[in-house]
């Protein structure tokens, strides 16, 4: 159902929204998380390790998909806002044309470097192949990713947040069936999840178009909408769209492109610490799922009054959100400094107490940056949805540089404990320069509140 978020309270909008987001993002890491217990209490820690290792890798990929479809949904969330529907569609169009040429660009790229890849990932040659087969499904099924991120970004952004959450939570469970099926059945290992992964994303894709079809009108694209000419004014609107759409997936990419640094110098400890920072970390990002899911909705909420022009709604919403969201960064902190293991246990059955108390140390100190995480999804989904690219950026690229010496130089000086501090660094780093470029492009809008009154 069609949303429009440009009228009623704020806050209360952008909680509405969010729910189902939240709830969306719960299920979206069942795929990881699925995969990760399955593999872990049927394969063991190696096999459990091997998907750990090649994580970035992934989230790599996904995060470019992912700011891609997210910057394409803002253009499109910037016209729905303004009534013109027509654009809408063209948003549309254009945003599906881009998004496979992009998604058939990296799968041959990805596919022709994936050993120097590995190689460069320390990735060690006991859980080598296992961890090669998985990405390299993966990277071969991503048109499936990339269709339903796309999908779900456009009718996000025409304000339906329930409708994708529906089809992933049965993709969810066909994730599930499928991963027992393939690993204990037809005895497919580790490579067995990753298809599973692919399937039931392909199904999502499914339900989205089918849904869209039966509910969507201002979605139905004819004929003459796809028989786009190449003139200046079809070349202006995709320039339009890859003028957000990129940068916010190469920042995406910046992000990711830490965490593999972090990863090549984990994997340079051994399987039991890629065990325990795989289990932790997935522990940790269902901890950030509200924060994550209210900067989305941020966005869409955004994106959408900016289009409107009304701004006053813009300041309201980012700074009634930004508290809230600190509030639930404390009280996330406090559940995993005293819960977060014993979650941690359930992940690998068979894992040591080495492992558990590498995981353990590793929450007791990413805990207490909660805080600045939890702002940095706020002020980099505002400016996203306002279209302002440069800030989340140079925050992005601020991220990588602080990541990467402090994962080198710390673990070094200190061992992965000292790796541990690389994520907090990079978080404050970035939170600063996305607040103080959210508060600089405030001021325009300042000025037009003024006059709108």
């Amino acid at each position: 159902m069609i949303k429009d978020l440009t009228k009623g309270e704020p806050l209360k909008l952008i909680l509405v929204f969010s729910i189902p987001l939240l709830i969306g993002n719960i299920f979206q890491q069942l795929y990881n998380i699925a995969d990760l217990v399955i593999v872990g209490r049927l394969l063991g820690v190696e096999a459990f390790a091997s998907v750990g290792a090649v994580a970035p890798l992934f989230f790599l990929i996904m995060f470019i998909i992912v700011g891609l479809t997210n910057g394409f949904a803002v253009i499109t969330g910037q016209r729905f806002g303004a009534k013109n529907y027509e654009g809408v569609r063209n948003s549309v169009v254009i945003s599906t044309i881009l998004s496979v040429l992009v998604t058939l660009f990296f799968t041959a790229l990805f596919t022709l470097f994936m050993h120097p890849i590995l190689y460069m990932l320390n990735v060690p040659q006991n859980i080598y192949n296992n961890a090669y087969w998985y990405i390299e499904i993966i990277v071969l099924g991503l048109i499936s990713t990339t269709f339903y991120n796309l999908l779900a970004s456009i009718i996000r952004a025409l304000g339906d947040s329930k409708t994708p959450l529906y089809f992933l939570i049965i993709a969810s469970i066909i994730n599930i069936i499928l991963a027992l099926c393939f690993i204990i059945f037809f005895k497919l290992g580790v490579a067995g999840s990753a298809i599973a992964v692919i399937l039931s994303q392909g199904i999502s894709v499914i339900f989205c178009l089918f849904y869209i079809k039966r509910k969507f009108p201002i979605l139905h694209l004819k004929k003459k909408d796809w028989l786009i000419k190449i003139n200046s004014e079809s070349l202006k609107s995709a320039l339009e769209h890859l003028q957000v759409g990129i940068p916010m997936s190469v920042q995406f990419s910046i992000i990711g492109l830490g965490v593999i640094v972090i990863q090549s110098v984990c994997n340079t400890f051994g399987s039991n610490v890629i065990a325990a920072v795989t289990a932790a970390l997935r522990i940790e990002q269902i901890a950030t799922l509200p924060m994550i899911s209210f900067g989305v909705a941020l966005a869409t909420f955004v994106a959408q009054n900016f289009g409107a022009k009304k701004f006053r709604r813009i300041r309201i919403g980012v700074i009634r959100t930004s508290i809230l969201s600190i509030v639930l960064s404390i009280l996330m902190a406090i559940i995993m400094r005293f819960y977060g293991t014993e979650i941690i246990k359930e992940f690998i059955g068979s894992a040591t107490l080495e492992i558990i108390d590498i995981a353990h140390q590793y929450l007791l100190i990413s805990t207490f940056f909660y805080i600045f995480l939890s702002q940095i999804f706020i002020y980099r989904n505002a400016l996203q949805g306002m279209g302002e690219v440069v800030f989340p950026l140079i925050a992005s690229v601020a991220e990588l540089l602080m990541r990467a010496f402090a994962a080198v130089y710390l673990a070094i000086k200190f061992g992965y404990i000292g790796m541990f501090y690389s994520g907090p660094i990079a978080w404050i780093s970035a939170c600063f320069i996305l607040s103080l470029g959210y508060y600089r492009s405030l001021k325009p809008i300042v000025y037009k509140i003024k006059q709108q009154n």
